[in-house]
């Protein structure tokens, strides 16, 4: 189910309406946290997974364990996945509700 806060809305006069502000901000933080082609190809890897271990991803990019973890923590930070540790590991997995959510903003431009 999608946030009421971040559901489209008709446009309406200026000054813009305070749910329409909340929803340009998510957008904004998606679109930052996507915004370098790292981030999107670690989160295509993780949509056509269940759950994906740091050193996994790893195996399967051009770049460092630690360029992908600092890459990892922008996207868990942003909410579009999350990350469970598993004992001396994390596992990455796409949040649902999130992408959910982000495709509805941009439906919505």
């Amino acid at each position: 189910m999608l946030d009421p806060v971040c559901m489209p809305k008709p446009t309406g006069p200026l000054p813009v309406p305070v749910a329409a502000q909340a929803c340009d901000a998510l957008l904004a933080t998606y679109a930052k946290a996507l915004g370098h082609p790292a981030r999107v190809a670690i989160l295509r890897l993780l949509i056509g997974r269940d759950s994906c271990v740091c050193g996994q991803i790893v195996d399967e990019l051009p770049l460092a364990q630690s360029t992908v973890s600092q890459h990892l923590k922008v996207l868990k930070a942003s909410g579009l996945i999350q990350g469970t540790i598993d004992g001396p590991r994390v596992c990455y997995c796409v949040d649902p509700a999130a992408l959910a959510r982000f495709r509805t903003l941009v439906d919505a431009l």
